[in-house]
């Protein structure tokens, strides 16, 4: 039932134009609760053109098929973007109804939407030319018949994210690539089929490229990634985390092609060496994350390379990076990132790390965040006198209690070690 505030001030002092600008700045909820005021507003703010981004992830369990149906129907041409991420209740027959019905959508999150099959990149296809951002991540059943359709009916496609959809292959990729050569962000996290063929057809056709994530993709080596370094000379973000084959050719590789690159992660890639990230610190200046956990031959010859060479280092973790020492954070802290740029450092279960390291970071002024999980050689002093120089750091780090607890009946009792964030 609507009130009776059709002729409130509101609305005879405002023109409608003027009231519609005004509802195109409020969210969905709000949009909703203004439609139950009055007629007058519940046609305004049900205006197709208050609809334009629409996010229902807050209310990801009460979306079914028959919600998206009814959103398409209502807003259809104006819609440009929709997340149903996590929308488990979503199917094909919806998202049919929904292509069908906003022609113009150029981003479109599933993440997650489990129940989705290649059936609704066929519907994309046909009826979305104009997408832009495709997020399918998790949707398990998506196949390499997805891939081709998006080829033929969305070609120009920028983002496509199919991380977790594991029956891709190398003849998915070749379709998608050969149709799309506009793509800028591709990520294929957990593809674990793919193979250095893949990749090939990606450097092949993919100049533009600037983002790839391919982290757990096994069965990657050296020939691949080298392929996407000579193909793809924008790229300023690569994920190889997991892919334990690769080795020093693929820093050389960026080093010598991708001189833009600012994000590079490759934890637990325990072949690379301070060589390789020498070559890639001394041609990649604008670096501002680095991922190297479980790097385990890297020294501090590779963090006196980074020191004086990227200046705009943010973020970089050398977890389980057994053999970096006092020395290579001393000049860390010296280098041309340490006064305005360094945010994070993570050090956990570095052995040889002591309290004189948290001396050689006290000039970081940016600093945010120290993770020193099992750094047994780093004391609550030592903590304490750094956080005197950068009261609001945040330092992770367990120490072990004082004394041991007493026995019980005779047996000594078993006890953890306690975390602190400081």
């Amino acid at each position: 039932m609507f009130s009776n505030n059709d002729e409130a001030v509101i609305n005879k002092k405002l023109p409608k134009e003027l009231l519609l600008r005004i509802f195109s700045f409020l969210d969905v909820v709000t949009l909703c609760r203004c439609a139950q005021v009055s007629r007058a507003w519940n046609v305004l703010a049900l205006d197709g053109s208050n609809w334009q981004r629409i996010d229902l992830f807050d209310f990801q369990r009460d979306i079914e098929g028959r919600v998206v149906e009814n959103i398409s129907k209502r807003c259809g041409g104006f819609l440009r973007k929709l997340s149903l991420r996590g929308c488990l209740g979503v199917g094909d027959n919806a998202l049919r109804t929904f292509a069908q019905n906003c022609r113009n959508i150029e981003v479109l999150s599933l993440n997650g939407c489990t129940k989705i099959t290649d059936a609704t990149c066929t519907s994309l296809s046909k009826f979305c030319s104009k997408l832009r951002h495709l997020d399918l991540a998790s949707c398990t059943s998506i196949t390499n018949l997805s891939l081709k359709a998006l080829s033929e009916g969305c070609p120009l496609l920028e983002q496509l994210n199919i991380s977790w959809c594991d029956q891709v292959t190398k003849d998915g990729i070749q379709a998608l690539v050969r149709g799309c050569s506009g793509l800028k962000a591709l990520f294929l996290k957990g593809c674990t089929q793919l193979e250095d063929e893949a990749l090939k057809y990606i450097g092949a056709h993919c100049p533009e490229l600037v983002t790839l994530n391919l982290q757990t993709c096994l069965q990657i080596t050296d020939d691949g990634l080298i392929t996407i370094c000579r193909g793809c000379h924008k790229l300023q973000s690569l994920c190889a985390s997991g892919c334990c084959n690769i080795t020093d050719a693929i820093l050389n590789a960026l080093g010598q092609n991708c001189p833009r690159l600012r994000i590079l992660e490759v934890a637990r890639c325990s072949q690379l060496t301070d060589v390789g990230f020498t070559t890639l610190a001394r041609n990649c200046h604008e670096l501002e994350k680095m991922d190297l956990e479980e790097c385990v031959q890297i020294t501090d010859s590779t963090l006196i390379q980074l020191s004086i060479h990227c200046p705009r280092l943010q973020v970089l973790s050398l977890s389980h990076c057994e053999l970096i020492t006092d020395d290579g954070i001393r000049h860390l802290g010296n280098g041309a990132c340490a006064h305005d740029r360094l945010e994070v450092i993570e050090l956990d279960n570095c052995p040889l790390i002591t309290d004189a390291s948290l001396e050689h970071l006290k000039s970081c002024h940016s600093l945010e965040r120290i993770e020193l999980y099992d750094c047994q050689q780093i004391t609550r002093a030592g903590i304490k006198r750094l956080r005197t120089h950068l009261p609001s750091v945040k330092v992770h780090a367990y120490f072990a209690p004082v004394t041991p607890p007493p026995s019980v009946g005779g047996s000594r009792q078993r006890f953890c070690r306690c975390c602190i964030i400081l």
